[in-house]
């Protein structure tokens, strides 16, 4: 399980170009459809836990499916299978990125990556928009959230505050509602 963990983890690490959100689609067919490891559910479960956790995303999201899987074991399995191809990668830009920084090529190849990098990360959303349930009713809350962050300049951080309150508002209102109906009820003979 350990070294099924390490490598899962090393090959979302190693293939992906362009951040956290781009990982998504790759993470979840690897722990989704191709392991088995989540449901659907519990992918998008441990995709908002690690998107609310400061930190980088998809350290989260190995350190919360490496804690399910294999406990504090599987932690340091998953992480260290996120993180050293990354880290190498790096660490060899840096060294050669005096070389090829005004390169034109190199710059047309990285405008040509963008929209890829859009496309990759607008796909698993609609996706996970299906899985989540949300509806017409709902729809309206991520739309007014990307509206608020990218017009008016609002901090993301505002908006995250603003769900958390939100969601439990909504939840304490709605648990008062199920049970007044639940008391309102009389017991039949």
């Amino acid at each position: 399980m350990y070294r099924q963990l390490f490598l899962s983890f090393w090959k979302i690490g190693a293939f992906t170009i362009g951040g956290g959100y781009v990982m998504i689609p790759i993470m979840e067919q690897e722990l989704v459809d191709r392991r088995g490891w989540l449901s659907r559910e519990e992918f998008l479960d441990y995709m908002s836990l690690s998107q609310a956790m400061p930190g980088v995303f998809a350290v989260n999201m190995a350190t919360c499916v490496g804690r399910r899987l294999g406990g504090m074991k599987g932690v340091v399995c998953a992480v260290l299978g996120n993180i050293l191809m990354p880290i190498a990668l790096i660490l060899l830009l840096a060294i050669f990125f005096r070389f090829f920084r005004d390169n034109v090529i190199v710059d047309r190849i990285f405008m040509g990556l963008r929209p890829a990098v859009v496309a990759l990360i607008a796909a698993p959303v609609f996706r996970l928009a299906k899985s989540a349930k949300l509806s017409w009713s709902t729809l309206w809350i991520p739309v007014v959230a990307a509206l608020l962050i990218w017009l008016l300049g609002v901090s993301p951080i505002w908006i995250v505050l603003a769900a958390i309150a939100g969601g439990l508002l909504w939840g304490f209102i709605k648990n008062r509602h199920d049970s007044s109906q639940s008391s309102n009820v009389s017991p039949s003979r």
